[in-house]
Formats: C-alpha cells, structure tokens, sequence
C-alpha cells in the first residue's frame, strides 16, 4: 500500500465510523470495547485525530500531549469528530512524502508513519462503532489487513512496551491462508521477536491461521479466536489475547 491509498482509505473509515456512531446513538454499548459507550469510542478516536494531525501539520519533533478529550456528546460530538477526521485527512494530504516530525515506531517518514498508523487505527475503531450499530462489518482489504498485521506484530509489539511475554520461550506462528503471508512470533521474557516468512519455518507451539482480514481483526481482539484456526497449544494463543492490548 502506498501513502496515497492510506490517506484515501483513512478518508472513508473515518466516514464509515461516523455512520455507524450516529445510527447507534452515542449511548449505545461498543461489545469490542467492554466498558466503553460510542461517546467514548469517538471521543477517544477524535482526539487521537488530532493529536496526530498536530505532527504532521505542525511538524513537531518531540513528544507532544494530546488536548484532552472534550465534554460534549450527541450531535455536537459527531461535528466535532468529523471536524477532526476531515483535518487529519487534509494535513497528511498536504504533507511532503519525507516529512521530518516525531514518531514512536520506525518508518520512512513522519508523514508515511502517520497515514499508516491513523489508518489502521480508524480502520480498528469503525469495527468497534459498526460492533455497536450492529450487523455485518465492512470488509478489510486483504493488503491492509496484512500491512495491519506486520505493524502490529513486527511494530507494536517489538517495542519495550509489549506486555506479550513468558518465562518459557514459545513460538506463535501466524498465517493468513488466502494470500501468501505468514508470521513467525518469538516469545520469551522480553520483546516478541516477529520474523517474516513463508510459514513453513520450524515448528510452533501454536499456529494461528485464517483470512488476512481475520487474523488482523482477531489479533486486535476485534473477533474471538474461535473465527480463526488455532492448532497447538490454545494457551499461547491465549497469552496473546490476554496480555496485546496496545496503548501508543
């Protein structure tokens, strides 16, 4: 995927998220976020929005906090979360390829990393507000669903703060069976270590298989592992969903 399909795809997730918000109602419960109403969901994503677009339209090199979420709900939440999801969209449009400013994982540029990340985390948070209007999700694409895979894995979770650890050193291996991609996960007390590869490596102790699109939402516990195939020991597969949630 390049930079200009990102910034088109982010452009119609944020608008997928917002019909789904408004048919729901913003009182309604988000079942893929226990605990959280749809308030919270676009409050949450609307600040990220712009916490992100103050990199990428400002430039900034450092760390810079978020603004808050806002104390405002119905209609006046809605407005202001597309507000939001429109600016994001026009400054990684406006943005140079090479742009310089902070980021908190590896990329070509600040810019690349921000259409990357604001996609998938879109992407993610519209399943949550279609979760809570209710019937099917829209589709992941095969390429982003992969592309959100490696991040996670080879992203995310190579970072010091990766909760995914064991005392006994595992292997977790994950292959998308509808397109030529697999991933092999290194457990152990620190980092996972995620290797690229063809899925016919050495042997797991637990092998996750299914759709991009299914391993992607499954390893964001968006879907229950029982809509992926898991051969192996169940208990790696559970170290996964009990310890991966993501914070930045």
């Amino acid at each position: 995927m390049n930079m200009s399909e990102q910034i088109t795809q982010l452009g119609d997730e944020g608008r997928l998220l917002m019909a789904a918000a408004e048919r729901a109602g913003t009182d309604a419960p988000v079942p893929t976020c226990p605990g959280w109403r749809v308030r919270d969901l676009l409050r949450h994503t609307g600040t990220v929005h712009r916490w992100a677009t103050a990199f990428v339209a400002e430039g900034h090199t450092e760390y810079l906090a978020d603004e808050g979420e806002p104390d405002v709900d119905g209609a006046e939440l809605l407005a202001w979360f597309a507000e939001g999801h429109q600016g994001l969209v026009a400054a990684l449009e406006a943005a140079p390829h090479d742009l310089a400013c902070w980021t908190f994982m590896p990329a070509a540029s600040g810019s690349a990393f921000w259409a990357r990340r604001q996609l998938h985390e879109t992407t993610v948070h519209r399943v949550d507000a279609e979760s809570a209007r209710g019937g099917p999700y829209t589709p992941v694409g095969t390429a982003r669903a992969i592309d959100g895979v490696d991040e996670l894995l080879a992203g995310f979770h190579a970072r010091p703060k990766s909760r995914v650890r064991t005392k006994d050193p595992r292997v977790l291996r994950v292959h998308a069976n509808d397109v030529d991609a697999a991933w092999t996960v290194h457990l152990s007390a620190g980092p996972p270590r995620t290797v690229r590869d063809d899925g016919r490596g050495s042997a797991a102790d637990c092998v996750l298989s299914g759709s991009a699109e299914a391993l992607y939402l499954a390893l964001w516990n968006r879907l229950p592992l029982s809509d992926v195939t898991v051969e192996g020991d169940p208990a790696v597969a559970r170290l996964w969903t009990e310890n991966s949630a993501i914070t930045w």
